[in-house]
Order: C-alpha cells, then sequence, then structure tokens
C-alpha cells in the first residue's frame, strides 16, 4: 500500500478535508513515522482563516508521536519499530537564540503541520510543512524523542503543550509558595498549567474560566494545592467595562498574585488580570489576545511588573515533561478527555471550536 489517509487543508477552504494521498518517501535525513496519536489545536483553523499556512493544501496537525517505520540512509541511532514523539519545532539550531535554549525566538520557526511564524525565507518549513493527521508524518531526524515505555501514545502526541505551560510556568519566575492566577484555565493550556503547578512550588492557585461548572471540574487536577476559582458568567453582567475581574481577584489576593499565567485568547480578561499583580509580579501571555492592553504605564513602572510574551516551548521543556512522565513524577493521562478516529476529523475540529462540552485535551487516532 503506497497511499495514506490524510486531513487536509485546502486554499480558500473554511474546513479540514479527508484525502487519501500517496505516502511521504524519507529523505537521506528524514524519518517516516507511522501516526498512533495525533492531537488537536483548537487555534488552527483560526490561524487557516489567517494565512499563517503558507503552503497549501497541506496536512494539519503539529502534534503526533507513534512508530518509526523507516529512516533515510543518513540517520543513525534511529531504527524501524522504535516508539517516538514528534517534536514540531522547526529551527534552524545554530543562532543565538537556538543555542541558548530560547529555539522559539529563531528567525526559522516554524511548526510542522502548524504555522510559519516569520517573514523569512524557511526552507525547513517548506521542506516539512505537512503535519500529523494522517496515518503517517514524515519528518528531519533530529525531531524525533525516543518515547518511555511508561508515557502511552495519546500523552506523547499532547507533550507539546505540556512543555508550552512548562514554558510559561518558567517565564513566570515563581517565588516559592506562590500565589498563581490561571486565565482560561478549562481549556488545553489552562489544564496542563494546572497539572504542573505543584512541581514549580506554587501554594495558592486561583482559576478563571467562563463557567463554574467547567472550574470546579478543574480543581480536581491541582494535586491538593488550594484552588479558588472565578467564574466569569457569576460576575456583574458589566464586569468588562468596570473592572470586575480585577475586583474580584483582588477580593481573593488583596496583596496582589505572584502571577498571572493568561491564555485569554480575545476581550479585557488579560488587562484585568495584569492590574491582580502584586508588586514584582509577572504577567506571562500564550493566548494570542488581540485586545490592546489599554493600561498607564506608570502602573507597570511603580509595581515593578513584568510582561512576557512567549509563544511555544524549546525543545528542553519538551525533555523535562519527558523525564516527568517517564519517572511518574507527573501523571497528565487524565488531560486527555476526547479521542476521535482520524476518519471523524472534521467532527473532531468541530467540536472543539464550538465549546459545547468541555475538552481539555484531544487527540486523534488513526
Amino acid at each position: 500500500m503506497n497511499a495514506m489517509l490524510a486531513a487536509r487543508a485546502q486554499k480558500g477552504a473554511s474546513a479540514l478535508q479527508l484525502h487519501r494521498i500517496a505516502i511521504p518517501e524519507p529523505g537521506p535525513q528524514d524519518v517516516l513515522v507511522k501516526v498512533a496519536s495525533a492531537g488537536l489545536a483548537p487555534g488552527m483553523m483560526a490561524l487557516l482563516a489567517q494565512g499563517a499556512f503558507t503552503h497549501l493544501p497541506t496536512t494539519l496537525g503539529h502534534e503526533a508521536a507513534g512508530t518509526i517505520a523507516a529512516v533515510g540512509s543518513e540517520v543513525t541511532g534511529l531504527v524501524p519499530g522504535t516508539r517516538v514523539r514528534v517534536h514540531p519545532n522547526l529551527n534552524c539550531r545554530t543562532c543565538g537564540y537556538c543555542r541558548t535554549d530560547r529555539d522559539m525566538m529563531c528567525a526559522q520557526q516554524a511548526m510542522i503541520g502548524h504555522a510559519a511564524f516569520g517573514d523569512v525565507p524557511m526552507p525547513l518549513y517548506d521542506a516539512y510543512h505537512d503535519g500529523g493527521l494522517a496515518e503517517y508524518v514524515r519528518v528531519p531526524h533530529w525531531l524525533i524523542d525516543p518515547l518511555p515505555e511508561a508515557v502511552g501514545f495519546d500523552l506523547g502526541a499532547k507533550v507539546h503543550d505540556l512543555a508550552n505551560a512548562m514554558r510559561a510556568l518558567k517565564c513566570a519566575s515563581l517565588p516559592l509558595g506562590a500565589t498563581l492566577v490561571v486565565t482560561a484555565a478549562t481549556g488545553t493550556m489552562g489544564t496542563a498549567t494546572v497539572k504542573l503547578a505543584s512541581h514549580f512550588g506554587v501554594a495558592r492557585l486561583i482559576l478563571v474560566g467562563r463557567s463554574a461548572e467547567r472550574l470546579a471540574a478543574v480543581r480536581t487536577l491541582a494535586g491538593g494545592i488550594p484552588t479558588e476559582t472565578v467564574a466569569l458568567e457569576e460576575l456583574p453582567k458589566d464586569w468588562a467595562s468596570t473592572q470586575g475581574l480585577t475586583r474580584a481577584l483582588r477580593a481573593l489576593a488583596p496583596a496582589g498574585a505572584d502571577a498571572v499565567l493568561d491564555y485569554v485568547p480575545d476581550g479585557p480578561a488579560t488587562a484585568q488580570s495584569l492590574a491582580s499583580l502584586a508588586t514584582g509580579g509577572s504577567l506571562v501571555h500564550m493566548g494570542a489576545n488581540r485586545a490592546p492592553l489599554l493600561f498607564p504605564m506608570i502602573a507597570v513602572m511603580v509595581n515593578c511588573w513584568r510582561i512576557v510574551g512567549t509563544r511555544a516551548c524549546t525543545r528542553t521543556d519538551a525533555r523535562e515533561v519527558l523525564s516527568l512522565l517517564a519517572s511518574g513524577a507527573l501523571d497528565a493521562s487524565e488531560l486527555i478527555t476526547h479521542r476521535y478516529p482520524l476518519t471523524d476529523v472534521v467532527r473532531a475540529v468541530d467540536e472543539m471550536r464550538s465549546r459545547a462540552e468541555p475538552i481539555w485535551m484531544a487527540v486523534v487516532n488513526p
């Protein structure tokens, strides 16, 4: 058999389409992975609409795990049958950013099966833009991580999200015993952050989300950390224009939070969460919120606040997550709430986008 099923994005289309295409042939430095599990990202269709996918048609899906099916003639140390995950971040590996654990800042930074972020020539993305929502995916050998036996394929596919949360937690520079606010806490990044919080010495969590019911479910992930919640649906109806979220957070933490990890994709919650910080606190944003941050900079100066943006994890973050999972120090399997066959990928994307039911992490099994 030389054909496979793949979820493809077409030029001008607003939805994924299933196509049968040729199984990619590995080049000399490539590895061909038979995909056992591929992660779904809720933002990929928005990026498609924004034109962030510069090669169409293309196979989407930047998170994948499976077994090595074949290796290129120049690949050493990797053999067919090995259980692996694919690290999706394409980087030059030689610039100052790549050599100092800041590879998400590389001018070449892009993601297999996802978006390209720079406006310079991107030969790696040109060659490896097809992703893992397919029966097979071809990747450069240096993006392969062996999967520990203790880590299943579904969780292996979602290591990238856990690594993103780890990067955000690192960027917060948390003091021991910190009070941490997590916004959009019921989504993929929010739940991953809650699950990792105990590994960063967090002593108190305040979770912000739309629904009180969904926030109550997320509290169970905190691993014994005292946790409180703020549901936007329970705030006064005019909260967006009257600083209602700030007041609610300040009522719970009068001295302010040590950090806010902000995953809000739109609206005023980012700015209102910033105003809940303690002196010297940090806001780390990884939500791609397009709303302007209308805030007097004198407040940032006087309060010595730090505002940090980060768009992805590094390879180091991913390997640290793998180490935690392999040792049993971290058990994140409960984060995967939905599994779909590849033939149902269109429905899966629709359900993630509609948010009709809570989905923490979702995977597709070809």
